[in-house]
C-alpha cells in the first residue's frame, strides 16, 4: 500500500477524534506562551495571536472544517464560564477601591462606549466599508457573545463580528502597556479600566499579567461595557439609521 495513502487514512481518522483538537489547542497555546516568556513577556508577543495563527494554519493545511475542530476544542470553550466567574475573587478583595471609583468609572464607561461605536462607524465609512461590514464592526469592543448578539440585531454578520472582536482584543493587549507608559499614566485603576473597556477578555487577561488592580478594573469594565454598549446602540438606533440603513 502507498505510504502516502496510509498517512492520509490515518489523518482522516485522527481529525475526527475530539481529543486531537483539544491537544492541539493546548499545544498551540503552550507554544505561544513559551514565545511570550522567551521574549521577556513583551506585549508585542501575544500567546493568543500565536496560538490562533498556529491553529488556523493547521486547519487550512488539513482542510478541516471549523465544526470538526470545535467538537474537540469545546471543552476549552466550556472553561470560559468558570474562568469568567473566577474574576470575582480579586474583585471582592479590591471592592472598596472599585466602590470609591464608581462615579468616574460610570462616566468613562459611557464616554468610551459611545466613542468606540461612533468612531467605528465614521472611520469605516471613510474607508469605504460596506454597510454590513460597518454594522458588524460596531460592537467590536464588547466580549464575543454579547457582540455577536448585538451584531445580529442590527443586521451585521455575527461570524465577522466574532473575528473583529478577537482582533480588537489582541491589538489592545499588545498596544496598551507601551501606550500607557508613553502617555505617562501610572494609576493602575485607569490603565486596567481602559484596556477592559476596549479589549474585553483578552485585554483583561493581559491586565492581570501586569498588575492585579489593573486586572480587577479591567474585569469590571469588560462586564459593564457589554451592557452599556447594548444600551447605547438601542438609544441611538434612530441616529444610526440615518447614517446606516440599520
Amino acid at each position: 500500500m502507498n505510504p502516502i495513502n496510509e498517512v492520509q487514512d490515518i489523518w482522516a481518522y485522527l481529525r475526527t477524534t475530539p481529543l486531537l483538537w483539544l491537544m492541539l489547542t493546548m499545544l498551540a497555546y503552550l507554544v505561544g506562551f513559551w514565545c511570550f516568556e522567551k521574549m521577556k513577556r513583551s506585549p508585542i508577543v501575544s500567546p493568543v495571536a500565536i496560538a490562533a495563527s498556529f491553529l488556523g494554519v493547521i486547519l487550512l493545511i488539513t482542510d478541516t472544517p471549523y465544526p470538526v475542530y470545535f467538537e474537540g476544542a469545546q471543552f476549552v470553550h466550556f472553561l470560559l464560564g468558570p474562568a469568567t466567574v473566577s474574576l470575582a475573587i480579586p474583585l471582592v478583595a479590591n471592592f472598596p477601591r472599585v466602590r470609591r471609583a464608581a462615579i468616574p468609572m460610570l462616566a468613562a464607561l459611557i464616554a468610551s462606549s459611545a466613542t468606540a461605536i461612533f468612531a467605528a462607524i465614521f472611520i469605516a465609512q471613510a474607508m469605504g466599508a460596506s454597510d454590513e461590514a460597518i454594522r458588524s464592526l460596531i460592537p467590536k469592543s464588547v466580549t464575543t457573545p454579547i457582540a455577536m448578539g448585538i451584531s445580529e440585531q442590527i443586521g451585521g454578520l455575527p461570524s465577522l463580528t466574532a473575528g473583529l472582536v478577537v482582533l480588537t482584543g489582541i491589538l489592545g493587549a499588545i498596544i496598551v502597556t507601551p501606550l500607557m507608559n508613553h502617555l505617562g499614566f501610572r494609576d493602575w485603576r485607569a490603565r486596567g479600566f481602559a484596556v477592559g473597556v476596549t479589549s474585553h477578555g483578552i485585554g483583561t487577561a493581559r491586565a492581570f499579567q501586569v498588575h492585579e488592580v489593573a486586572g480587577v478594573f479591567a474585569a469590571v469594565a469588560m462586564a459593564l461595557n457589554g451592557l452599556v454598549t447594548a444600551f447605547v446602540v438601542a438609544l441611538f438606533s434612530q441616529l444610526l439609521r440615518k447614517k446606516l440603513p440599520i
